[in-house]
C-alpha cells in the first residue's frame, strides 16, 4: 500500500530544542569527565587551566605531574583514553628526577571512567596549534636534524631502525608517538616551547632551526612506532 506524503507520519521539533539537545552532549560529556577527573583526585597533581604556572625552576622541580591544559592539542584521543585504563610509563625516570626511576604507579581508572575523562581532557586546548600541517613520515630530511643538529637522542629514547629502543632516559619517550602525539602540536612546541613549558631543560631551536626543519624534524617524530 503507498500512502501519499500527506498521509505519511511525522515527527517535527523546534529546531531551537534540537540545536540545543546537539550542543548539550559534548558540553555533558565533558562535565561528566571533569567531575571523574575530580572525584579521582588527579587535580594533586595535575592542574587543567592554563596558562602554565611553573615559572620558577622551584616551582617547576615541585610539579608533580605534567600540566593538562592543552593535553586536547598534545594527545591523540583513543591512544588517551586506553592509557588512562592501562597506563605504562612515558618517562623512564620519575619526574624531575635525573636518577630515580619512573615506579610506573600511575591510578587506572575504569574503561568507562577512561572515556568520560579522556572526552573531558580532550576539550582542553591552547589555540595555538594550526591543523593539517604535518604528516608523520619517515623524512630522511628529518631523521638527519634528528640525527645530527639536534640532541633529541641524548635525552628522548627512540626506536631505531631495526625497532630496537635507544637513546637517552631524561625525558618522555618518542617510542609511539605515532599512535600518542598530535603532529601538529610537536611542530607548535617546537616553534614557541615557552607557551607550553615556560621553565625546561629542552633547548629552545627558534632561530637556529629553519621552519621547513622544524617541520621534516616534527614529521619524522611523529612516524616513530
Amino acid at each position: 500500500m503507498n500512502f501519499t506524503k500527506s498521509m505519511q507520519p511525522r515527527l517535527t521539533l523546534p529546531l531551537g530544542v534540537v540545536c540545543l539537545s546537539l550542543l548539550a552532549l559534548p558540553g555533558q560529556a565533558q562535565a561528566a569527565g571533569e567531575q571523574v577527573f575530580n572525584d579521582k583526585k588527579c587535580t594533586e597533581c595535575h592542574y587543567t587551566k592554563g596558562p602554565s604556572k611553573e615559572n620558577t625552576i622551584a616551582e617547576k622541580l615541585a610539579q608533580k605531574g605534567p600540566e593538562l591544559w592543552y593535553a586536547g592539542d598534545k594527545f591523540q584521543a583513543p591512544w588517551l583514553a586506553k592509557w588512562l585504563s592501562d597506563p605504562k610509563p612515558i618517562r623512564p625516570l620519575k619526574m624531575n628526577s635525573l636518577t630515580e626511576k619512573n615506579a610506573g604507579d600511575h591510578p587506572k581508572l575504569s574503561e568507562a571512567e577512561a572515556k568520560e575523562v579522556s572526552e573531558f581532557l580532550m576539550g582542553l586546548k591552547s589555540g595555538q596549534v594550526k591543523a593539517g600541517v604535518i604528516t608523520p613520515s619517515s623524512s630522511v630530511k628529518g631523521k638527519q636534524v634528528f640525527a645530527k643538529k639536534m640532541p633529541c637522542s641524548a635525552c628522548h629514547p627512540f626506536p631505531d631502525s631495526d625497532g630496537k629502543v635507544t637513546g637517552g632516559l631524561t625525558a618522555p619517550t618518542f617510542v609511539g608517538a605515532k599512535e600518542r602525539l598530535n603532529p601538529d602540536w610537536i611542530l607548535a612546541y617546537m616553534t614557541n616551547p615557552k607557551l607550553f613549558k615556560p621553565v625546561k631543560s629542552m633547548p629552545v631551536f627558534t632561530g637556529i632551526l629553519k621552519d621547513k626543519e622544524m617541520e621534516d624534524v616534527s614529521s619524522y617524530i611523529a612516524n616513530f612506532q
